[in-house]
């Protein structure tokens, strides 16, 4: 049995050893400096195998800053035990919590601080600051909806029922094109337009647009029904889980069923990517589909 025990001065190289381990086997890509050096206000020990290093944030909570037992010594419940050893220790000392962080990408640390009972309180959030001043610097947002029909008088009724306000149309192709202030820069507003006319046309309609000057996407209705949608970077808006992601691609039988478009070339030109820069500009892309499916641009 391994023996649990505080870090004396005499054990200082031991520490920085095995501080120097957990930072080479788990790197931290927010917080790279290196903490082999680092001091703390009590450090546990279990043999040369693992190391607990505590640091007291208030008179309730003390902060797990580092837990780390080598791979030969895995398997055997000592993390446990050291976290245990810790507890004791914050309990002897007044305080009654004990928090600590951990990576995401840390999967075993986290499923043993999920089974112990440890649960989130707080959240640390970071993205590459060049991303987001990309964001604050993004392009335009707009969209038509693509009506299959010649009717372009029962359109125009429908939609100026739905927008409360005379919209733009354009006939051609066999498409009526509807364009509206109201819905250009608005997505979501964007597609429960296609959506109703689908539905008072009792056919195939086409919402189709640019969000923030950087993806494309289309909403594909048939007689007021859902029938495809496509967003040409799935998780521009956030991550999703892995089905939603995939349901974010176009389907190119569908898209040929009812537009008419040529499934082999929808498939070349309707791509998805991890991020907007492995595609097209998005001007460019969306013009791209919009031809392929036959409708106006």
């Amino acid at each position: 049995m391994r023996v649990i025990r505080p870090a004396t001065p005499d054990d200082l190289s031991l520490v920085r050893e095995l501080t120097a381990e957990f930072e080479r086997e788990v790197p931290d890509e927010l917080w790279s400096h290196d903490d082999a050096d680092a001091e703390h206000d009590f450090v546990l020990l279990a043999d040369d195998a693992g190391i607990a290093a505590l640091d007291r944030k208030s008179e309730r909570t003390w902060l797990l800053d580092l837990l780390y037992v080598r791979p030969s010594a895995r398997g055997q419940g000592l993390g446990t035990e050291l976290l245990r050893a810790a507890a004791e220790h914050v309990q002897a000392h007044g305080a009654e919590m004990l928090a600590l962080e951990v990576l995401e990408s840390n999967a075993g640390a986290r499923r043993l601080y999920d089974r112990l009972g440890f649960r989130t309180i707080e959240r640390v959030l970071a993205m590459p600051t060049a991303a987001l001043v990309e964001k604050g610097t993004e392009g335009p947002t707009f969209g038509f909806v693509h009506v299959q029909t010649d009717d372009v008088e029962k359109v125009r009724r429908d939609a100026a029922k739905v927008l409360r306000a005379e919209p733009e149309l354009e006939a051609g192709r066999g498409w009526v094109r509807v364009r509206s202030d109201a819905t250009d820069g608005d997505p979501a507003r964007l597609k429960a337009l296609g959506k109703e006319l689908s539905y008072t046309s009792g056919g195939v309609v086409v919402a189709l647009g640019v969000e923030r000057g950087a993806v494309v996407r289309y909403d594909l209705f048939d007689r007021g029904s859902d029938v495809d949608e496509y967003l040409s970077v799935p998780e521009y808006y956030g991550p999703l889980p892995p089905g939603d992601a995939y349901a974010l691609g176009a389907n190119a039988t569908v898209v040929a069923r009812l537009t008419g478009a040529d499934p082999r070339r929808f498939r070349e030109v309707a791509r998805t990517a991890a991020s907007p820069a492995d595609l097209p500009p998005a001007q460019e892309l969306y013009e791209q589909i919009a031809d392929v499916m036959g409708v106006q641009p």
